[in-house]
Parts: structure tokens; sequence; C-alpha cells
């Protein structure tokens, strides 16, 4: 098994979890200080073209953050910006999963591809992706996260708007009402 360090991956783990949902859902804040560890079974590094392939039972983690994957590519380009998609198997999605700064609640979220692109600061979600904040969830087909203006399109299909496709191909939200001075746990 293949155990490293890699901090440029640290913009993939806070894209994936700092708010995929317009309410406050700040990802811990410590973690950004933790050192990120990336195992797998093998390691593909092409220092040429920027590029680091891990495979197999892939494990990321960083503070309270766990992202896990069948596969996991980052590159980086020549202006120093990387980017990361995170792939499951036949058997199990991509997932992530990270502590909420000052709560005891998660946010968590799975789809057959995850991917982050550092310069637009922008996370999707593709194929049946599921975002999870405390006990308000979204599911569709694509989800799609902005961190610059902190906002969230959810999607049966990327690039569409509009919700009729093949069979349901409807999106689904669950918001509980919020109430003061409490939240649930996980």
């Amino acid at each position: 098994m293949t155990r490293t360090s890699l901090p440029a991956l640290l913009a993939l783990a806070h894209a994936l979890v700092l708010g995929l949902l317009s309410q406050p859902a700040l990802a811990e804040r410590a973690d950004r200080d933790q050192p990120v560890n990336i195992e797998a079974n093998r390691v593909t590094v092409d220092d040429r073209n920027k590029v680091h392939v891990f495979e197999g039972d892939v494990v990321l983690t960083q503070g309270t953050l766990v992202i896990k994957g069948a596969k996991l590519v980052v590159t980086q380009g020549a202006d120093g910006f990387q980017s990361g998609v995170a792939t499951g198997s036949e058997k199990r999605l991509a997932t992530f999963r990270q502590k909420r700064e000052g709560s005891n609640e998660y946010v968590e979220g799975e789809a057959e591809r995850i991917e982050y692109d550092s310069r637009a600061e922008r996370a999707r979600l593709f194929n049946q992706a599921h975002v999870k904040s405390g006990a308000d969830e979204v599911r569709g087909h694509y989800i799609e996260y902005d961190s610059l203006s902190e906002n969230y399109l959810v999607t049966n299909q990327p690039g569409k708007t509009e919700t009729r496709a093949a069979g349901d191909g409807r999106v689904r939200a669950v918001i509980q009402p919020k109430n003061s001075g409490t939240e649930k746990t996980n």
C-alpha cells in the first residue's frame, strides 16, 4: 500500500466539503492545518505532465475529512492550479465526509465521479449524486457547487435545467425545518 502526503490535494478536499449546500455547512477549520494523507494499492506519478494516479481502495484523509474511491487522479496545470477526479467502482460510489465547524454534524456526499477544479473553485458530482448536510439532502444525476458564489445546482443531467428525462428524471431535496438552538447529530 502506498502512503503519501500531497498538499496539492488540499483544494480538492476543501471544495468538496465547504458548504455543498447553500446553508452554512462550513467544514472543520482545523482540518486545513492538517497534513493530507493518501493511501492506495498503487500510485503512478508522471512528473513531466504533473499527473498523479492513485488506484485501488483509495483513501484521502485530512483531519476529519475522508474521501474514498476506487481511483483518484490529480493533475496540475502549468499555472499551478490542480484538478482532481475521484471515481467509484462497479460496487461502490466515490464518497466524501467531513465534520462541520462548531457542530457534531457532518457533510457527506457520494457519486460515481467527483471532480474538482481549483482554478474555478467548482466541484461536480456525476451520476447517482447525493449530498447530505445534517438532516438536509439533495439527490440528482448531477450536482455542481461553485465555492466562489456559494451556489449549487442539482439537475437530472449535466448542462440541463429541465427535470424531464427518461424514467423519473427528477431531482430530490429534503430540507428540514431549523429549530433555533437545536441541531441533530449523526
